[in-house]
């Protein structure tokens, strides 16, 4: 059943030492992974409703793969997340790792904002030791339910050594993603997470976990965040353009005190009348602006405007990213051609 790990294969019961099973702690956000609806074939409308330790009783094949203990970080719709709580989240979750009988951690969360607080936790967690966040796009009501796989899954991949050392991993719908690359690109499917342009890293098939790639990104023990210097992240707005838009949000978010400001553009980042006013004002202001793409796919490379107006181009990252990462930035320095080089390498 198990290939030569050599290949990119791992078994379905692994490491811990001396024979024993790996020892994972589960923690609890809520999202629809923890939620129920009053019909079965209710799928939408769902209110979140259980706890961690329900969500891992009503799949006990989990007690084969690993020693697991569960933690309630908190219960609700991962849209209702804000900065303090996903700083709270990551605390824990740190001081979870550098505990020694601590194996690896599995997240559950809503799908909604898991990319985020994926890549927030990708760049902030000093670990090799494997970090999983998991989710469901239906309740635990509904028929074909994805949660309870989802979840057997994610165990199953934090309980593999070969997922130490890779940042933090989403696993969804069979599929191994990288916090960096995967996004959410469908609102009800329950393969609604790819990586289009960088693929996924591997899947679970019969069981076994197989590994094809690596990311090549900076992330966790490879990053400058620390957790430790960080009491508070600063303000970061996205801004979506489009035609006919007026220059006016920007003014608004510069004036209620905004440290950068991401810009959802059109096209390659491109800078329309408006954002280029947007743009100017926030460099008088002293406010970052990070040119990002509303189209879902591809870099958006490095204009002449940058050097005419300090913006900075987001590279691969979406619009929700590139604030993630500017967020954290922007409590190590304000110089552009710093900010510049972070995008570009993380």
């Amino acid at each position: 059943m198990v290939d030569d790990p050599g290949q990119g294969s791992m078994p379905a019961v692994s490491r811990g030492g001396a024979g024993r099973l790996a020892r994972i702690v589960l923690l609890g956000t809520g999202g629809t992974i923890a939620s129920s609806a009053a019909d079965a074939a209710q799928l939408h409308d769902y209110q979140v409703t259980v706890g961690v330790d329900a969500i891992l009783a009503a799949v006990p094949q989990v007690r084969q793969l690993a020693d697991v203990r569960c933690e309630q970080l908190m219960n609700v719709e991962s849209h209702e997340i804000d900065n303090a709580m996903l700083l709270g989240m990551a605390r824990r979750i740190q001081a979870l790792l550098d505990e020694d009988d601590v194996d690896g951690v599995v997240i559950t969360h809503g799908t909604d904002t898991l990319e985020e607080s994926a890549y927030f936790l990708n760049l902030v967690l000093d670990t090799a030791k494997p970090v999983v966040v998991v989710g469901a796009m239906r309740p635990a009501t509904a028929l074909s339910a994805d949660g309870p796989l989802n979840l057997l899954n994610a165990v199953r991949l934090a309980a593999c050594a070969e997922a130490g050392g890779k940042g933090v991993l989403v696993m969804l719908n069979d599929r191994i993603g990288a916090a960096r690359h995967v996004t959410k690109m469908h609102t009800t499917a329950t393969d609604a997470f790819y990586s289009a342009e960088q693929g996924s890293l591997g899947e679970i098939a019969g069981g076994v976990v197989h590994f094809f790639s690596a990311p090549t990104r900076r992330h966790t023990t490879h990053c400058e965040f620390s957790l430790a210097d960080i009491d508070a992240l600063p303000q970061v707005d996205i801004i979506f353009d489009h035609l006919g838009a007026g220059a006016h949000l920007y003014r608004a978010a510069i004036e209620a005190g905004a440290c950068g400001i991401v810009l959802a553009a059109t096209g390659n980042g491109s800078l329309s009348p408006s954002a280029r006013q947007g743009a100017a004002l926030a460099r008088e202001r002293g406010v970052v602006f990070v040119r990002s793409s509303r189209v879902g796919q591809g870099v958006v490379t490095d204009s002449a405007d940058d050097a005419v107006l300090d913006t900075v181009a987001a590279n691969s990252l979406n619009p929700q990213k590139a604030r993630i990462l500017l967020m954290l930035v922007l409590c190590v320095t304000r110089d552009v051609a710093a900010i510049r080089d972070c995008f570009r390498l993380y």
